[in-house]
């Protein structure tokens, strides 16, 4: 645990951050605060902080909108990030990629690790590189483990979807953008993956485009 006067710099500019209501500002790629990493939560925020920090999250997430986010899209190097997926897709996308609803949830000081060797291979976007999408193969199950914001220990294993999300946010955290993870030639402006490549899949993309799938 640090010092107050370790905390007093941090909770202070979240303070300011929370300052206005409504959305906070999106930071996007090229901010260093994206690539830097995080520290760990360790009470730097007090709770009712803490518990108005996550509120502007959610209310920022859903304003994207988006699935995920995590403190560092908003100039908050923390390692907490939210989650949230209401899953409005068809059957067939549904069940190709595993994507079922998720409720809102805190994740505090996540880390994850593969369950098995299968991975899987989609287009994927981020609230912090706005026009582009990107097919990444990600495992597709991972055990995340971590906290909540209560404190309260996470140990989870999540597959399809939920585990592209956790994986995405998670690595936020770390400094890592999902275009690091990326295939190169996929990279599509979200008007070409709505015109060519709504499939459930990335295979005609990969096929058109030239690169590989696992």
């Amino acid at each position: 645990m640090g010092t107050p006067s370790d905390r007093a710099p941090l909770a202070e500019r979240v303070e300011e951050l929370l300052a206005s209501d409504g959305p906070l500002t999106m930071v996007t790629a090229g901010d260093p605060v994206l690539r830097r990493g995080t520290e760990p939560y360790d009470g730097q925020l007090d709770p009712a902080l803490l518990a108005r920090f996550v509120e502007a999250l959610r209310v920022t997430m859903r304003a994207a909108p988006g699935v995920g986010l995590a403190a560092p899209q908003v100039g908050v190097e923390l390692r907490i990030a939210v989650i949230e997926d209401p899953a409005p897709v068809p059957e067939e996308v549904r069940v190709v990629r595993g994507r079922v609803p998720q409720p809102f949830r805190v994740l505090v000081n996540p880390a994850y690790e593969a369950v098995g060797g299968a991975r899987a291979a989609f287009f994927e976007g981020c609230l912090s590189v706005p026009g582009y999408q990107a097919v990444v193969a990600r495992p597709g199950a991972v055990r995340l483990t971590g906290q909540d914001e209560h404190g309260r220990a996470l140990d989870e294993v999540f597959t399809g979807w939920p585990a592209r999300i956790v994986q995405h946010e998670t690595d936020h955290l770390d400094g890592v953008l999902y275009l690091d993870r990326a295939e190169a030639r996929s990279l599509s402006s979200h008007q070409a993956v709505a015109e060519r490549w709504a499939q459930p899949t990335p295979h005609e993309a990969a096929r058109a485009l030239g690169f590989e799938l696992p």
